[in-house]
């Protein structure tokens, strides 16, 4: 059942193992990279408390030690302190330069530890075990790691890519519905930006997949993992294609900002609802049919997901600011904001040429759909 993505990056190439159990077997997968029997592992005080054990065992049972580190779980953790105390650990901890680092939780501690890892000794290899639907299929693969800033996110980082990422698809039984549904937000992104074929699957074979169903997981965490792997080996810096992969990210990231990046709206329910209003828009600017954005409504409140910004409980701003809030996207070049918009399910595209009026219109008619009537 388990499947391998390569990721080809020349001298900084490395596999994605996806499959179950990979937990378990994490010290036979690793023991190829160490220098020494010893390694350090970054998680969160959640996924420490369900697999940490495990891993332990995984590694022990090659004969090596691991030292942890159990940081709050949550986005608030994607700042300077927590990353103050993570790296100032891992140097009590004494790690060297040819040691290596594991990040052993979702995307937070992902990015938050791998970003630890490249200033670390200017540089120290590191492994991801992502723990999250949301990790699996998107921020544990493609080098980028940062941390959150007041003025917005993911804007102090590096790319530094991982030696080895070990998907254990086993471990995802242990996810809340709203988490993993939240990581769907992801999976379904990937056949809207360019795979038409994988979202008619997604259609027929991801209400099974969120049920349980450990190959269908399997197919579809490699079929993510291999179509970002694809993009991230033409355009590692995303100075192109690798842009891509924000289909919905700019909406989202306005939004997000707008709940102050709280448990009211997660990353992934972010994403959907910003993949939704990205089609809207592409519809209304002519160039997506009208069926398309009601096809991608009707898959995500078909899995029982964010839709619609009504599904975002509490009061949000009004459109003139939300739109404010896309302008402190990363996306942003010489003061333009860029969107990827879509030609059709599979077809996305990334432009600057965007009428704001446009965004306005599409963000007045989201909030008024959310007022109760």
């Amino acid at each position: 059942m388990e499947q391998i993505v390569h990721v080809p990056l020349g001298a900084r190439a490395y596999d994605v193992v996806i499959g179950p159990d990979l937990v378990a077997e994490a010290g036979k997968r690793i023991a190829p990279f160490v220098s020494r029997k010893k390694v350090a592992v970054l998680t969160d005080e959640t996924v420490a408390a369900l697999h940490l054990e495990a891993l332990r065992a995984g590694l022990a049972a090659e004969g090596i030690e691991m030292e942890a580190l159990a940081l709050p779980a949550g986005e608030a953790t994607k700042g300077w302190p927590q990353f103050t105390r993570a790296v100032e650990w891992l140097l009590e901890k004494r790690v060297e330069r040819g040691d290596i680092v594991i990040a052993f939780g979702g995307g937070v501690i992902g990015d938050l530890a791998g970003f630890a890892a490249s200033v670390l000794r200017r540089g120290v290899r590191f492994v991801q075990i992502p723990t999250s639907l949301l990790a699996q299929v998107d921020s544990s693969v493609g080098g980028k790691t940062g941390i959150n800033a007041p003025q917005g996110k993911n804007l102090i980082g590096a790319f530094h890519q991982p030696t080895l990422v070990l998907a254990d698809t086993a471990i995802l039984g242990t996810l809340t519905e709203r988490d993993f549904l939240a990581g769907y937000g992801e999976v379904v992104k990937y056949g809207l930006l360019g795979d038409a074929a994988f979202f008619d699957w997604l259609e027929v074979n991801a209400p099974a997949m969120a049920a349980g169903d450990m190959a269908l997981r399997v197919e579809a965490v490699a079929r993510s993992v291999q179509m970002k792997a694809d993009i991230v080996a033409r355009d590692e810096t995303e100075q192109g294609d690798r842009a891509l992969l924000n289909l919905g990210h700019t909406f989202c990231h306005a939004l997000e900002a707008a709940t102050g990046y709280s448990d009211r709206l997660l990353h992934g329910e972010g994403v959907a609802i910003g993949c939704a209003l990205a089609f809207e828009l592409s519809a209304r600017l002519g160039l997506c049919s009208q069926e398309d954005p009601s096809r991608v409504r009707a898959h995500l409140k078909a899995m029982g997901m964010k839709t619609d910004l009504a599904d975002i409980p509490g009061d949000l701003p009004p459109a003139e600011e939300l739109l404010r809030l896309m302008g402190q996207d990363k996306k942003v070049v010489d003061g333009q904001l860029r969107f990827i918009l879509a030609r059709g399910i599979g077809e996305a595209f990334v432009t600057a040429d965007v009428p704001q009026d446009k965004v306005l219109e599409v963000l007045q008619e989201a909030l008024a759909q959310s007022q109760p009537a």
